[in-house]
């Protein structure tokens, strides 16, 4: 399809990326970069995405002082640190840059891409058809691919949808903490948001449907339950909602809701989190101008259903939701589009396990498969547990310092399958073990990596010795 000049103007480019988060930034910068070639990046809202200042940067900002302070109470010889509401919050604006995006248009700018703002959407054969924000309409074409880099949606629970319930964006960006609030969720988002919301004054209950962190082993959730119910907040498992209202007596403290929970309780608080999963970002995206629908960019950035032109990277098709896990994809779906319009072979592209870590106390890192998903995957597999603080190193991180440490390894080759760390820091430890699942280390040859003492990796030399 070839738009009509009444339409609105036309350009061309080489690239069109649809969605200018962290993803779609690195997909437009690895297709041109050292080529003549030219890249638009569509975006409807801040550069840099949602990472950059509802997500991963402003919660990191906002833990990374928690984990100090509770570091300096937990040492003898150092005094408990105050915490500054104002001065955390203060922190928080400046890695989000107060929500301007100035620096990311110049780096964009500088790498040779196009910024285009407004809502982007297919129309037809690599034609991009944008909504500025003024009303004004114009339509881009590609040359050679479009890239769908739309990111993911946060998931409203139907009891919820009536309440104007708080999503992640104002959890990270808040700025008046409510009293008394309710998280509905148990992944990640939701544990690292109670832990900041409570450090931050509000009373916060967590209502989990089944059990924490469910898709991590089971002593991870069960340890950052133990950890978040010190730090002062009630954790309810097996607990769900099933409808809320807001108050409307004008007596009632501004804000406040009640929620009806399945077990009959009814839980009253000033505002409540949802934090219970987000969705591929499919909306109004002109999927049916190319007869194709949501599903067929799930598990994949190219190929299949899709048109040779057409590639995807990021939430957007539901591979996995990690902002690193979306630049990893954007890497190689960029140098793919950069080979391709050099008349180049496809670099290899090879399997990569996906590490997370969760930023709670204590922390949680784990990549490659957990006991129970080698178990539903028919494997044979030897568990290797040790206690973090078997390393010296480790004890000597705080005067507190717990957590657990499990490796799991093909029973018959003795490769490592997966690792699952808990305890203080040990999101340091993670890329030590994604490059030995990476490399299909076996441990006869992790033995042969020799640990400094005394620092926390040498519980890796604990594991290696059962």
């Amino acid at each position: 399809m070839t738009p009509s000049a009444s339409a609105g103007p036309v350009a061309t480019y080489d690239v069109i990326v649809i969605g200018g988060g962290a993803a779609g930034e690195n997909a437009a910068d690895y297709a041109i970069r050292g080529s003549d070639r030219t890249a638009a990046l569509v975006e409807s809202g801040l550069l840099g995405g949602e990472c950059s200042y509802y997500a991963c940067i402003p919660s990191k900002a906002l833990l990374r002082p928690l984990d100090v302070a509770e570091t300096a109470a937990n040492l003898e010889g150092l005094s408990t640190p105050s915490l500054d509401r104002a001065g955390l919050l203060a922190r928080r604006d400046r890695w989000v840059a107060d929500y301007q995006d100035a620096g990311q248009v110049r780096w964009a700018t500088g790498a040779g891409l196009d910024v285009v703002r407004g809502h982007g959407r297919l129309v037809g054969d690599r034609t991009v058809e944008v909504f500025g924000r003024s009303g004004d309409v114009r339509h881009l074409v590609a040359r050679e691919a479009v890239v769908l880099a739309t990111g993911s949606v946060p998931v409203i629970p139907p009891p919820l949808a009536g309440v104007a319930p708080w999503t992640t964006r104002e959890a990270t960006g808040v700025t008046a903490v409510p009293d008394r609030l309710a998280i509905v969720g148990g992944g990640p988002a939701a544990c690292e948001a109670a832990r900041w919301m409570s450090a931050l004054g509000a009373e916060v209950t967590l209502l989990v449907r089944h059990r924490l962190l469910s898709r991590f082993e089971d002593f991870a959730g069960d340890d950052v339950a133990d950890g978040l119910r010190a730090a002062g907040v009630r954790v309810l498992l097996d607990t769900a909602v099933d409808s809320a209202e807001r108050a409307t007596d004008p007596a009632a403290p501004a804000g406040a809701l009640t929620l009806h929970l399945d077990d009959g309780a009814d839980l009253t608080v000033d505002e409540v989190l949802v934090a219970a999963g987000r969705r591929p970002n499919t909306d109004d995206l002109g999927l049916d101008a190319l007869d194709l629908t949501a599903a067929d960019l799930q598990g994949r950035t190219h190929g299949g259903t899709l048109p040779d032109w057409l590639y995807t990277v990021g939430d957007v098709n539901g591979e996995a939701l990690l902002t690193h896990w979306g630049k990893h994809q954007a890497r190689m779906v960029g140098r793919r589009i950069a080979a391709r319009a050099e008349g180049r072979p496809a670099p290899e592209e090879l399997p990569a396990p996906v590490p997370t870590v969760v930023f709670t106390s204590p922390q949680v890192a784990a990549v490659g498969l957990t006991s129970r998903e080698a178990a539903a995957h028919g494997l044979a597999v030897r568990l290797l547990d040790v206690d973090y603080t078997s390393a010296a190193g480790a004890s000597l991180l705080r005067d507190d310092a717990h957590g657990q440490v499990r490796l799991v390894v093909d029973a018959a080759t003795d490769v490592l399958l997966g690792a699952t760390f808990v305890g203080p820091e040990v999101a340091e430890q993670l890329h030590a073990a994604t490059i030995a699942i990476t490399a299909g280390l076996d441990l006869a040859t992790l033995r042969r990596a020799v640990p400094s003492y005394p620092t926390a990796s040498e519980v890796w030399l604990r594991l290696l010795e059962q």
